[in-house]
């Protein structure tokens, strides 16, 4: 009688429910396009979800709300990080999460070399390590802002693309085009989150990341606005490049987002302070089912 294989299987099928959970608590945008991708992507995207938001939280409130002082959430944050690691080393973690996230990555090929710069932004979030309950404001110059945004949403993106290429073989030309388009895709994404959570950052957490310091005028909205545009322009022209099962979902992100970078600009830089823009469920689901037929329509490939 041969021993059950079932063990390692049940604890990674149990992480996996537990990541798709995250997803399926904090965002409803990525929630409907993961459910676009097709079966062999669609829970390694939840994984890359699960691990960044969990990491994104220690630095973003929950555990300063627990209690932790700043240094204690650095603790926290670099545990989680050495954790994550020795999972994408060895395969396993005893954080669900974590042990979710390393199955993708090493199926994928995701490496240090992309959660570093990720884990990196997440460190710049809290500031000076002190014992105080909270840091200084922090405010990003361009520099700053562009190194944080590679760290906390370019190389997201990539770990996505990494997932969507594997097993692919492709000329030079087309991965650098690829990754180009992932790593712009990503970049609107935060950019235009940065314009919509301007309250919540500015008040609750303390961070300027689209100036360095002073509020944003209307023009200042305009600049950022079309940065977004432009960065959406050049992800959608590598989309057909993407394997067809992973079109239809990165068509609806991007709508979607293209859609809130609207609203956002049709709202005076000052209600942004007070204001968090949404695009409505129903208009989300509008733009899903026209990106699947869409996609549906292409020739395949």
């Amino acid at each position: 009688m041969s021993e059950d294989p079932s063990s390692l299987d049940r604890f990674t099928r149990t992480a996996e429910i537990a990541a798709g959970d995250v997803i399926g608590t904090y965002s409803t945008s990525f929630g409907l396009a993961t459910r676009l991708l097709g079966a062999r992507h669609r829970q390694h995207v939840r994984n890359i979800y699960a691990m960044v938001r969990v990491a994104d939280e220690i630095v973003d409130g929950v555990a300063a709300e627990a209690g932790l002082s700043v240094a204690e959430q650095a603790e926290a944050l670099e545990r989680y990080v050495a954790d994550t690691h020795r999972a994408m080393r060895v395969g396993y973690s005893s954080d669900l999460v974590i042990h979710a996230f390393a199955r993708t990555a090493r199926e994928s090929g995701i490496d240090e070399s992309l959660t570093q710069p990720f884990f990196d932004s997440m460190r710049a979030d809290l500031g000076e390590v002190e014992s105080t309950p909270r840091p200084a404001p922090l405010t990003y110059d361009a520099e700053a802002h562009a190194r944080y945004v590679h760290g906390s949403a370019e190389v997201v993106g990539l770990m996505c693309l990494r997932v969507f290429l594997r097993g692919r073989s492709l000329t030079k030309d087309e991965r650098d085009r690829l990754e180009f388009g992932a790593r712009q895709l990503g970049a609107a994404f935060q950019n235009i989150n940065f314009l919509r959570d301007l309250a919540d950052d500015t008040d609750r957490l303390g961070r300027s990341y689209l100036s360095a310091g002073d509020r944003l005028s209307d023009a200042d909205r305009d600049d950022w606005v079309r940065t977004v545009r432009a960065q959406l322009d050049d992800a959608r022209t590598v989309i057909p490049l993407l394997p067809k099962d992973a079109r239809a979902a990165v068509r609806s992100a991007l709508a979607l987002f293209a859609a809130l970078t609207d609203r956002v600009d049709r709202t005076p830089a000052e209600d942004l302070y007070t204001t968090r823009v949404r695009v409505p469920d129903p208009v989300k689901a509008g733009l899903a089912a026209r990106a699947l037929i869409a996609t549906w329509m292409e020739r395949d490939s």
